[in-house]
């Protein structure tokens, strides 16, 4: 399997600005509110695994921030791939917000403030990238929670673009849909402003902050058709495929410019 270490073109000057902002005070209620669902997650992991309990830590976390989320696409059945563009850690909430799916991340996310060991505890898979002969491992892992019916969720791209620029599609997770014989969800993550891209050299509570102080973010969510691939289909097909059908340009999702 090709294993990767992927990088970004996108850095700070991809942010156009002139975004609307919040007041300061609206900025600290926001981030106190966010660490607030934050801490009641950690506090009560056991019945937050539970049913729907962790689509509504992941909305609450959205809400608290003020961010709105809208989907656009066909339902789609448990033990799905979903693979999608990646922009921000926000991608992160939006995704088990929709549902409660299991995550690829990259390892350095479980070292992340209470992002990361939510992350853990929620059944995330992680990805070490410094250690690629554990990679075949990874995808068997993510391939038996397709087949016992459990939906996963990756960032194929492996690392965070802007939304107008975009990374390619690495394969090696699609052979977990192959092996497994499930259906892959191609997804668009679409935000109203660049504000909201996690890139560059800057920090998570950074990030944090500055989305915190944006007023009415918007985080538009398209599924495509699934993909159905055939038995012993080639995964560098079945993720160009996928990519085809992840659109990054606001028209092309029927949005406004």
């Amino acid at each position: 399997m090709t294993f990767w270490q992927p990088t970004s073109t996108c850095g700070d000057e991809c942010r156009l600005g002139g975004d609307h902002r919040v007041a300061g005070i609206r900025v600290v209620l926001r981030m106190t509110a966010l660490f607030g669902v934050l801490l009641a997650a950690l506090v009560v992991v056991v019945p937050i695994r539970r049913g729907g309990s962790v689509q509504l830590i992941a909305r609450g976390m959205l809400g608290a921030l003020g961010v709105r989320m809208r989907w656009r696409g066909p339902a789609h059945r448990p033990g799905s791939l979903l693979v999608a563009n990646h922009v921000s850690w926000l991608d992160i909430l939006v995704l088990l917000a929709l549902e409660p799916v299991r995550l690829v991340a990259k390892h350095d996310v479980e070292a992340w403030p209470g992002i990361g060991g939510l992350a853990s505890m929620l059944g995330a898979i992680f990805v070490d990238r410094t250690r690629p002969k554990r990679l075949p491992g990874t995808v068997d892992e993510v391939t038996g929670a397709l087949r016992a019916g459990r939906s996963v969720a990756v960032f194929p791209e492996g690392t965070t673009f802007c939304g107008p620029e975009r990374g390619r599609f690495r394969p090696a997770m699609f052979q977990a849909a192959v092996d497994a014989g499930a259906p892959v969800v191609p997804i668009t993550i679409h935000y109203g402003t660049t504000a909201a891209a996690f890139i560059g050299d800057e920090t998570l509570f950074s990030s944090v902050r500055r989305v915190a102080a944006l007023r009415g973010l918007t985080v538009t969510v398209v599924g495509a058709p699934a993909l159905r691939p055939d038995i012993g289909a080639d995964r560098r097909t079945l993720a160009r495929a996928a990519q085809a059908s992840v659109g990054t340009n606001p028209m092309a999702l029927g949005l406004a410019a």
